[in-house]
């Protein structure tokens, strides 16, 4: 079998960042797939679940309710290793393209307060797996970054 496309990429080398991942062609629309890397691969210990659950339910919503976006969000989820998340958009885009967009995302994550959107029984598979304070840290920590991010961290390293 051929080696996937994520599986290409030089973890060693992969640093926190905004990556294009994948674009793939759909009919006649192109998908973006991107690389919303959070943690070091390999090195920086992984989020737990309860954390990259609450992430997911706040990003999901976020972006599904940001009215520039919202028709363009095909998924937001985490990634298996969870070192980070992908962000699959319908559009060509570069990572400077989605910067503003996946910065606000972590800011609302940073600072939401309250009920976890979708944590109930009747909406949620695993709804006591939450962890919203984790969830805060981790949005502080990635806008951080994002605000600050330098060229090398939208591309990946080769």
């Amino acid at each position: 079998m051929e080696k996937i496309t994520s599986f290409t990429i030089d973890h060693i080398k992969l640093q926190p960042g905004l990556y294009v991942s994948r674009k793939d062609r759909v009919g006649a629309e192109t998908v973006t797939t991107f690389d919303l890397r959070l943690t070091k691969p390999n090195e920086e210990p992984v989020m737990n679940t309860a954390e990259v659950h609450t992430i997911e339910h706040l990003a999901a919503t976020y972006l599904r309710n940001e009215p520039l976006w919202k028709e363009k969000v095909l998924y937001f989820g985490p990634m298996g290793c969870r070192t980070g998340f992908y962000l699959l958009l319908i559009g060509d885009y570069e990572s400077t393209d989605v910067l503003p967009l996946v910065l606000d995302c972590f800011r609302f994550i940073r600072d939401y307060r309250g009920e976890v959107p979708g944590a109930a029984p009747k909406d949620c598979g695993n709804y006591l797996d939450m962890n919203l304070g984790m969830a805060n840290y981790w949005g502080r920590k990635y806008a951080a970054l994002l605000e600050n991010i330098t060229p090398d961290r939208l591309v990946y390293p080769e």
